[in-house]
């Protein structure tokens, strides 16, 4: 759901903007048609504000824009209301609201993998937390893919810990010390604050990196003999990537100078990749080498671990197994190689 201009505040209101006390605002803080802000300091705004501008009047009727779509969008669940989703799980979609909806204790609203998911709730009209309620997310959801439109007025009550953008049609309280990350962003009335830290919340990109064994002992072996052993796990971390594959290759392995009797080829390596260990979403990756009998020679690059598109895997952990022949001609020593797991 776009915000258009309105992404930069973290409080947009109508009529008056009030804080008491040491509170901090992380981003743009906006008031229009309305002239009166008060109470910064002893508050703080780490952003611009616009009070009755070109800026916070275009910010206004984009937060229209916003609120319109929230309320136009087809619900995939309808809540108990009047009602509480305390305590409960939730998963992306649209959940309605008839009247009102009330949080007391934690609701987690879980994305299952996918961190571009969005939840949107409709509320008709108030929304009210109890004191020290939670909204937490899981399963990678983002707190800017969280949007409450509430048909009348907001209360975010004291110590109170929320995440997601408040699109209220009147007013919207936030008690003393209720922190929020999202926005509070209130069309036709006021944004009342009483010491709090209220952070714009904005979408991470997508990230895709990898976690290897700095270094490994594999064991000892005879000449003409077979060393076996485990490198330790190897994690994929993948917020936001749809697909990704995992190559794996190596080095000869060396002892000494490196002559040809102080040398075990690569071809002579062999590498199996052994099930997921452990894993966040509920898509599937696939191994290259799912168990022994699949090693591979490592004589050219391998799949090691892949995700295909359309699956929703945020993360996945592999403890790999590398397998070397030992050549009859092998003189003694310590050998090493160097094995290189690369991700795209």
């Amino acid at each position: 759901m776009a915000l258009g201009t309105a992404t930069s505040y973290a409080v947009l209101a109508g009529s008056t903007i009030t804080n008491t006390g040491a509170g901090v605002i992380n981003g743009d803080l906006g008031l229009s048609p309305g002239t009166s802000v008060t109470g910064f300091p002893p508050g703080h705004v780490n952003g611009v504000q616009h009070v009755a501008d070109a800026a916070a009047v275009q910010a206004k009727s984009d937060l229209t824009t916003a609120y319109n779509d929230a309320v136009g969008r087809t619900p995939t669940t309808n809540l108990t209301s009047p009602g509480n989703i305390g305590g409960t799980t939730l998963t992306p979609g649209v959940h309605k609201a008839a009247s009102s909806l009330n949080i007391t204790g934690t609701v987690t609203l879980d994305a299952q993998g996918d961190p571009n998911a969005v939840f949107v709730f409709q509320i008709g009209s108030t929304l009210i937390t109890a004191p020290g309620s939670h909204v937490s997310l899981a399963g990678g959801a983002q707190a800017c893919n969280v949007f409450w439109q509430v048909g009348s007025s907001a209360t975010i009550d004291t110590t109170s810990v929320f995440k997601g953008n408040v699109l209220a049609l009147t007013a919207i309280t936030v008690n003393t010390n209720a922190v929020i990350e999202g926005r509070v962003l209130a069309q036709n009335a006021a944004v009342t604050l009483d010491t709090n830290t209220i952070t714009t919340a904005n979408c991470t990109g997508p990230q895709l990196s990898i976690t290897t064994p700095a270094a490994g002992h594999l064991g000892s072996g005879a000449p003409d003999g077979t060393i076996t052993g485990q490198l330790g796990p190897v994690t994929v971390d993948a917020s936001g990537v749809d697909s990704w594959t995992v190559t794996v290759s190596v080095t000869n392995c060396t002892t000494g100078g490196g002559s040809p009797a102080e040398t075990i080829p690569k071809s002579r390596l062999a590498y199996w990749s052994g099930p997921a260990t452990a894993k966040t979403g509920t898509g599937t990756a696939t191994p290259g080498q799912a168990i022994a009998a699949q090693a591979q020679s490592l004589s050219t690059p391998r799949t090691a671990f892949s995700l295909q598109s359309g699956t929703a895997v945020t993360s996945v952990t592999w403890t790999p197994t590398l397998i070397v022949s030992v050549p009859a001609f092998a003189v003694a020593g310590s050998y090493t190689t160097t094995v290189t797991h690369s991700v795209a």
